[in-house]
């Protein structure tokens, strides 16, 4: 059952109870967060120490230079909100103290999707995954270091994933399961209309479990800027 976790005065999160998220961060005025391999290392691991000490797990993720998407499974909404928030805070920390600047690292608080198993959970896995090729960073996902891509088509050692269920069902056999997974993600360059929609409703499923949650107090996403556009 969903319900909104409050916190003093600011607006309360729509939360589920053992919910799978899709997390995403900005960094302030859409400006760099993450320059150098040092960079991105460092936030992996600050990560990986919030996802164990908050029984986290992490099912994708790509870590775009200026917005990390994680997509996270959480037992509650305290153990979600505790861990990005000493994983945002720390990070800080670090960039502050390596960069210098005063001011915000962050843009706002971090914005988190509600995501349906089954198929939704692989495609929003997909999605993420396909994003610095969008960017047009790389011109292939398996030709970007920083995301779980890999792991999931070629079976690279990744000790902070966890593999997502729904990929583990794509075959019994894991060279068969690798090579679905890769015909699936080249598809995924056909999927944007339900991927829009889903930034605006703030939860990716199907209707009967977008009303469901809507029922329960989920809320549409308000962007202060539009939304991200990768």
């Amino acid at each position: 059952m969903g319900r909104k976790q409050t916190k003093m005065a600011r607006k309360s999160r729509f939360v589920v109870d053992n919910g799978t998220y899709h997390v995403f961060c900005r960094g302030h005025n859409k400006q760099k967060i993450l320059h150098d391999n040092y960079d991105f290392s460092k936030y992996l691991n600050i990560f990986a120490e919030c996802k164990e000490k908050h029984n986290l797990k992490l099912h994708h993720y790509v870590l775009m230079p200026n917005h990390p998407h994680l997509i996270i499974k959480a037992i509650t909404g305290f153990d979600l909100s505790n861990a990005m928030r000493t994983l945002n805070q720390t990070y800080a920390q670090y960039y502050r103290a390596k960069y210098g600047g005063a001011g915000y690292v962050w843009q706002d608080r971090f914005k988190s999707f509600v995501i349906q198993d089954g198929l939704y959970l692989l495609e929003c896995g997909r999605y993420i995954e396909l994003n610095p090729v969008r960017a047009g960073i790389v011109i292939s996902p398996e030709n970007y270091r920083w995301s779980s891509y890999r792991f999931y088509a070629f079976g690279e050692k990744n000790d902070l994933i966890d593999a997502n269920p729904e990929y583990c069902g794509l075959s019994d056999n894991s060279v068969m399961r690798m090579k679905k997974y890769i015909e699936f993600v080249k598809d995924g360059f056909k999927e944007k209309r339900k991927l829009l929609r889903y930034f605006r409703e703030g939860v990716y499923g199907d209707e009967n479990f977008i009303e469901k949650l809507k029922k329960n107090g989920l809320e549409k996403i308000k962007w202060r800027k539009g939304r991200p556009s990768k």
